[in-house]
């Protein structure tokens, strides 16, 4: 067994298998090929239809992702995909139903990938999603909190000596919604100065305004 294999697992079991903050209980398990359509209907519903806050049906059209996507990422090493699954008891030992009430994932990004800052160290978190049913009631809150420290804590094992460089936690927002900003600012996102346009290749989505941009947002976090 490798040894990225026990780090992930033991990252998994750290980071995962905590107490809930509140009446909803929440527990993740890293995605497999065979959650790929569930996965991908959550995704679709949750970024491109007009259900809870979250949605961005109002600045872009299409789909948001595709089963081929989905796959290409969970087979990357560096690319992990956690779900929260619904089970029939609502609890983790229960029997999964196949459906899915939010997700997340965390890419790890080598030294190699971040030129700008050579051995600072920084994950990327994406394709977050809770259920538009469940979303107000910090379901939300303790999906991103347990990537966040899934994130930290896998830059920390993957640094042998003390880096005085802090690690960086990375997203992707779109322009134009200042209560999803708002939202990542209470939780210690800022934004840091990098935006690009809206990709127009269509594989990401048809946008609806012509000034539409992304917008990096980070946030530091310690390596001791």
């Amino acid at each position: 067994m490798s040894t990225d294999h026990i780090n992930k697992e033991t990252l998994n079991k750290e980071a995962f298998n905590k107490k809930p903050l509140n009446k909803q209980t929440v527990f993740l398990r890293q995605a497999e090929a065979s959650d790929i359509d569930a996965l991908e209907q959550l995704l679709n519903r949750c970024y491109r239809q007009a259900e809870g806050w979250t949605n961005e049906a109002d600045l872009i059209g299409g789909i948001r992702t595709t089963k081929d996507e989905l796959l290409a990422v969970i087979a990357d090493p560096k690319h992990y995909v956690f779900i929260y699954p619904k089970t029939t008891t609502g609890e983790r030992d229960g029997k999964e139903t196949g459906e899915l009430l939010g997700c997340i994932a965390v890419d790890i990004k080598d030294e190699a990938e971040i030129s700008e800052s050579a051995g600072n160290k920084k994950a990327y978190i994406g394709m977050f999603a809770v259920l538009p049913e469940l979303q107000g009631h910090g379901v939300g809150h303790q999906i991103l909190q347990a990537a966040e420290t899934f994130a930290q804590r896998h830059l920390q094992s993957s640094t042998p000596t003390p880096d005085k460089n802090p690690a960086r936690l990375t997203m992707s927002i779109l322009s134009h919604r200042p209560e999803l900003l708002a939202y990542y600012q209470r939780r210690g996102y800022q934004l840091n100065g990098n935006s690009m346009p809206f990709p127009v290749d269509g594989n990401n989505g048809e946008p609806k305004r012509q000034d539409l941009q992304l917008l990096e947002l980070e946030k530091l976090v310690s390596q001791s």
